[in-house]
């Protein structure tokens, strides 16, 4: 809103108009100004790094020389078999946690503990600070202490309760910690212990002894380790011997309890049965045998067959006699027939017998089918007999194998005991047979040596530290003051900050006069002086006011700020000289009811002035002075001329701007603060242009702001910022962003 109220544009908006079809450029960082600011707080920069380089010069000076000790110790990755037996602790795998987590052990309480009860460190005065030598004010405070019946120190320290002693150990420990350093070199397997001391021996010793305890914190660890596994392992084993007894005679109780005796790896009854299966199948082949002959036999005789030619009857020794006296009777029949004829009674006597020897082998041939029938019966009961047999014993199988159901539980738990058993008696064997050959896993690639240099302090390291942290916090104090410092500097702050035009910059005299003109005043020197850089400088605010709007006139400028002591009033009655001296017909009015500044730098005390104008008690160009040497016409104020009425915001105030409009060319209003008096606020907002001034470094960022608000509040045209009492010199050592910055360039060019 404040630079909708100037008519002007912000930066940015200006530069987005200029660059319209143009590729942005994105800003980098500007190298000169980061110098300048810099060198704005250089004093301020080497102050605290010379405070903080003299106090690390002190501290290094007046330090202890220590001396630092280092051990080197190396994981081994190599171990001795001596037996093949596997170790109750297992040795150090060498991976990087492996090492980490040795070096945490080695910097451990438990450790530190056993070096100090080695070493008897708790009696030695470097590390037990009760043990230490008084200085001169603890001697004396001693010595008052005992006059008053206070014990001795020797005396007090026997009378330490457990507590005391603990925490006095505790602070013992503690210091030796601090000075122990153990760090893993590189990505090798080897860890460098170093302890610090102020003597070079102690710290050799106090070194080496830390190694050793702690390879003998290793051993201890596996002899503990195996001492336990065996303890473990023999109460164990003592218990799984009865349980293995107890589960082994559970299961012959149950075998004979439940008939499941066996012998060659079998049960009485599965041999039982493999025997009656055997049997069984050679009594149903010879039943098979058997009923084959007879149905064979049979069925010969009903196809015809007079059972001669029956297999059993072939192999008779009957029948073969028979038919052997059959033959014979036969061929006497034979012979008988053709002898004698039919009716012989030999031939008679000859068929009966061979009739009677038919009837005898038929006879014979019915016996042995009904022999091979009686074969048959018994093959079938035997085959019978022999399957219920194994039926039986098939039944009483059955039975065993249900009972052999929890017999294999049985079995099972009694192998799984016996299993366990003799695994924890081999590895109580083992561990037996391993308990003295414990080794570490560790060792000590080169013990500490004494040490001839001290390690501390480390003069180069200390300065250089000290001087990297001089350099920072030098840089920090920068910073913070740069972020500390509110006030505006350059013309680009206040484009930046307040997006407003910077109008110009008032010098401070004393930066750009000579030294024989010290005692001009700054309305004198540009009288005197209307050449110089300062009466320029001056000018240049004149014109930046006079363009400020274009196409419109400015006629009547307001001068204001938003605290006191500005130089305001330097800069109107300047500003009105140096318009004066260029020709122009100038008025300048003091509005300040409460100061009247302009009366003090004229060193005048007039009776009448603007309020009496105002009031209608006198006309205007009685009230105007005209014996200022430039020429300039004075509107001054009476000096009993305050007024609680609003005489600013009253039509006589609008009429007297009328009249100063048509006589003058330029009329000047010098005001008070916009903050601390409202009649400033209805002035400017009467006026064609307010030029707000700010004191350079001084006038904090925020009032600035807060004067600008009031003004865009009131209406007021802000033509821009106007910088007053700028050191030149300053501004052309560390003013980048500003013309000043170069005024050891053009300085010269301007008349003494």
């Amino acid at each position: 809103m404040l630079n909708t109220l100037s008519g002007k544009r912000p930066p940015e908006a200006v530069a987005d108009g200029l660059n319209q079809g143009e590729p942005e450029v994105a800003e980098g960082v500007d190298l000169h100004r980061v110098i300048a600011l810099f060198r704005r707080r250089l004093p301020l920069f080497l102050a605290v790094v010379m405070v903080v380089m003299v106090t690390s010069i002190v501290m290094t000076t007046r330090a202890t020389p220590l001396f630092t000790a280092t051990t080197s110790l190396t994981i081994d990755t190599r171990s001795q078999n001596v037996v093949d037996a596997e170790a109750v602790l297992s040795g150090l795998s060498p991976d990087a946690g492996v090492v980490d987590t040795e070096i945490e052990i080695m910097k451990s309480r438990r450790l530190a503990e056993r070096v100090v009860d080695a070493l008897s460190l708790d009696e030695d005065p470097e590390f037990n600070i009760a043990l230490a030598e008084p200085g001169p004010l603890q001697s004396v405070i001693g010595g008052v202490g005992t006059l008053f019946g206070a014990a001795a120190p020797d005396a007090a320290r026997d009378r330490l309760s457990t507590l005391e002693r603990q925490r006095e150990r505790d602070a013992v420990v503690n210091a030796v910690l601090k000075r122990l350093s153990v760090k893993r070199a590189g990505l090798t397997y080897v860890m460098v212990l170093g302890f610090t001391s102020r003597d070079p021996e102690k710290a050799a010793r106090i070194a080496n002894t830390y190694a050793e305890r702690y390879l003998l914190e290793q051993l201890e660890a596996k002899f503990d380790a195996t001492r336990q596994a065996n303890g473990w392992l023999n109460t164990r084993l003592a218990d799984l011997r009865a349980e293995v007894q107890q589960a082994e005679a559970a299961v012959e109780q149950y075998r004979a309890a439940n008939n499941l005796l066996s012998a060659s790896g079998a049960t009485l009854t599965e041999q039982e049965i493999s025997a009656y299966n055997q049997q069984l199948a050679t009594v149903r082949a010879t039943q098979a045998e058997a009923e084959a002959r007879l149905r064979t036999a049979r069925a010969q005789l009903a196809a015809g067959s007079n059972g001669e030619d029956v297999g059993e009857a072939l192999g008779s020794s009957v029948v073969q006699q028979l038919r052997a006296r059959r033959a014979e009777v036969s061929g006497r029949v034979a012979e008988l027939s053709g002898r004698y004829g039919p009716r012989h009674p030999d031939m008679v006597r000859a068929e009966r017998e061979l009739a009677d020897i038919d009837a005898q082998i038929q006879a014979e041939i019915r016996r042995i089918i009904s022999n091979l029938e009686a074969q048959v019966q018994v093959a079938r009961e035997r085959t019978a007999s022999m399957a219920g047999s194994l039926g039986s014993a098939r039944g009483a199988l059955a039975a065993n194998n249900a009972a052999g159901v929890r017999l294999n539980e049985l079995e099972r738990n009694a192998e799984s005991v016996r299993t366990l058993y003799e695994s924890f008696l081999n590895r109580f064997q083992e561990t037996t047979s391993t308990e003295g050959l414990q080794e570490s896993d560790a060792r000590i690639v080169s013990p500490a040596a004494i040490p001839n240099r001290p390690s501390s302090p480390n003069v180069p390291l200390n300065l250089a530290i000290g001087l990297g942290v001089a350099i920072a916090l030098g840089i920090a104090a920068v910073v913070l003051a740069i972020m500390l410092d509110t006030g505006v500097l350059t013309a680009e702050d206040v484009e930046h900050k307040f997006g407003l035009p910077h109008l110009g910059s008032v010098p401070l005299l004393s930066s750009v006069i000579d030294p024989d003109d010290r005692e001009d005043t700054p309305a004198d020197h540009v009288v005197r002086k209307p050449l110089s850089s300062f009466a320029e400088a001056v000018r240049a605010l004149r014109a930046s006011i006079l363009f400020s709007r274009i196409g419109h006139q400015v006629r009547v400028i307001t001068l204001t700020s938003a605290l006191p002591a500005e130089g305001k009033t330097n800069s109107a009655l300047c500003l009105a000289r140096v318009s004066a001296q260029s020709g122009l017909k100038v008025a300048l009015v003091d509005c300040d009811l409460r100061r009247r500044n302009v009366n003090r730098l004229l060193a005048v005390e007039p009776e009448i002035g603007l309020v009496e104008v105002l009031n209608g008690q006198i006309p205007l160009d009685q009230a105007l002075m005209h014996d200022d040497p430039s020429g300039a016409w004075i509107l001054p104020l009476a000096k009993n001329s305050f007024t609680p009425r609003d005489v600013f915001g009253s039509p006589e105030m609008d009429r007297l701007l009328a009249a100063l409009r048509q006589s003058f060319d330029l009329v000047i209003l010098d005001t008070a603060p916009v903050l601390a008096v409202s009649d400033t606020r209805l002035i400017a907002a009467k006026s064609d242009a307010v030029v707000f001034l700010a004191k350079w470094r001084s006038t904090p960022e925020k009032a600035i702001a807060a004067g600008l608000k009031v003004l865009e509040q009131a209406g007021a045209h802000v033509a821009g910022i106007g910088l007053t009492q700028v050191d030149m010199k300053a501004q052309a050592r560390y003013g980048y962003g500003d013309a000043g910055y170069y005024y050891g360039t053009y300085k010269k060019y301007y008349a003494a």
